[in-house]
């Protein structure tokens, strides 16, 4: 005889060698582990394998990765500007079908929004809300600082004009962060990880003086001057090559403490009277 157990969305009986046996009603929902991957390309898995999705439908998801619910007509005109009102809003119905067609009720339609479902993994969201944590005061364990701390840009190959915004705003929050774990590093004392997470935000950017200068705070905290110095004069010859300006004030300041060495005058013995027997000129 049949009987339930547990939870109301699965059914248990026993089978011939006497174990339980599950069945899923006709209909039940089986939650698959969904990842969406932004960062550095598109990717989007289901139980770690890849789906592969056409040009527009890849879009959908990443728009409704970065805004979260969204209405239908604004989806339709971000995604199609240069289309008609019904034209686009069609073209939008069937993004959503092909997206559902590959991983099944991976857009979910709220009336007239749409979202991803809501058990959907999205590296963007969880690096924000790492970031967030860093900038807001959290420790940094330096074990594991560049976890979900990505190096690469948001969508680096696409040219959509929607992205131009959420690209910076990310790019902004991951350099400042890795400015701030660069920080962190050095007063915990850890100045080979503290220089990396500068140096990364300085090969990201070599015009960013906030990433010189954490550089330079480095060098200077572990007590190598000359390091220092040979920081700075790269900044300098990079402003004046790519700006014809000089770093700012607050820059050249962190070296002020350091004035260049004096040249040692020549000791006395170097100068005292020649030996005997040497009869002066």
């Amino acid at each position: 005889m049949t009987s339930t157990h547990g939870r109301g969305d699965t059914l248990h009986h026993k089978g011939t060698s006497g174990g339980a046996v599950t069945r899923r009603r006709p209909g039940d929902r089986v939650r698959q582990r969904v990842a969406v991957t932004l960062t550095g390309g598109f990717r989007l898995t289901t139980e770690g394998r890849e789906a592969e999705l056409p040009g527009g439908a890849q879009r959908l998801v990443a728009l409704l990765a970065l805004r979260g619910r969204t209405a239908r007509s604004t989806l339709a005109g971000t995604l199609w500007p240069e289309t008609d009102e019904q034209r686009a809003l069609a073209r939008l119905r069937t993004a959503i079908w092909r997206v559902n067609q590959v991983v099944p009720q991976l857009i979910e339609s709220l009336g007239e929004q749409v979202d991803l479902t809501a058990h959907t993994e999205i590296d963007i969201r969880e690096q924000i809300e790492r970031s967030m944590g860093v900038l807001g005061g959290g420790t940094v364990d330096a074990a594991t600082w560049a976890a979900g701390i990505p190096t690469r840009d948001l969508l680096p190959d696409w040219h959509d004009e929607w992205l131009i915004d959420d690209r910076e705003r990310l790019r902004q929050l991951r350099l400042h962060t890795l400015e701030d774990i660069a920080e962190q590093l050095c007063r915990q004392g850890h100045f080979g990880l503290a220089i990396d997470a500068a140096l990364t935000v300085l090969r990201a950017d070599a015009l960013r003086e906030s990433a010189h200068r954490a550089v330079l705070r480095v060098h200077l905290a572990e007590g190598n001057i000359a390091e220092a110095r040979r920081a700075y004069q790269s900044c300098v010859e990079t402003f004046e090559r790519e700006l014809g300006v000089r770093p700012t004030p607050a820059t050249s300041a962190l070296l002020a403490a350091f004035p260049p060495a004096v040249a040692r005058p020549r000791s006395l013995s170097a100068t005292a009277a020649p030996p005997a027997g040497t009869r002066p000129r």
